[in-house]
């Protein structure tokens, strides 16, 4: 079981799939959402304890999670930095393995080519995990580092 994170202060995804050998089954994904109008310590909050939830419910041997990028706004770069470090150390607390890939990365590895968009993304879910109905663009996402830990971890 690969439990793949996508860091995000105001809506962090993940994704949980199976591997075996080649095959891939999709088990859950979802959405951790914060209100901006929140403290920042209580949105991060907020996302250790609903990402405990999940890593209770799902018990993954292994976590995937995307690496920052930088953004032009400072502020919203150290924002990803605190919610991603949350999610760092709720994941290694939780007893998985925990890796990390970049955008590009997961991108190149889902898509085959490390500047794909979105909807790329989000069609070759369809194709990788027939039938998994995807909560949002950071749950594919999350389920995309998910894949790309399947192929490279």
């Amino acid at each position: 079981m690969i439990l793949g994170l996508d860091p995000g202060l105001g809506t962090s995804g993940w994704g949980v799939i199976r591997s075996e050998g080649n095959r891939l089954t999709h088990i859950a994904n979802g959405q951790i959402k914060t209100s901006p109008k929140m403290p920042i310590a209580s949105r991060l909050l907020q996302l250790d304890l609903e990402l405990a939830d999940v890593l209770k419910e799902y018990q993954p041997d292994e976590c995937a999670v995307e690496e920052v990028f930088v953004n032009k706004n400072p502020q919203s770069t150290l924002k990803l930095g605190q919610a991603r470090g949350v999610i760092l150390l709720g994941a290694t607390r939780g007893g998985a393995a925990v890796s990390e890939y970049s955008a590009r990365l997961v991108k190149k590895t889902v898509v085959g080519v490390g500047n794909a968009d979105k909807d790329q993304i989000s069609a070759m879910l369809k194709i990788l995990l027939p039938g998994a109905k995807v909560a949002g663009p950071d749950a594919a996402d999350a389920l995309a580092v998910a894949i790309t830990h399947a192929h490279h971890g």
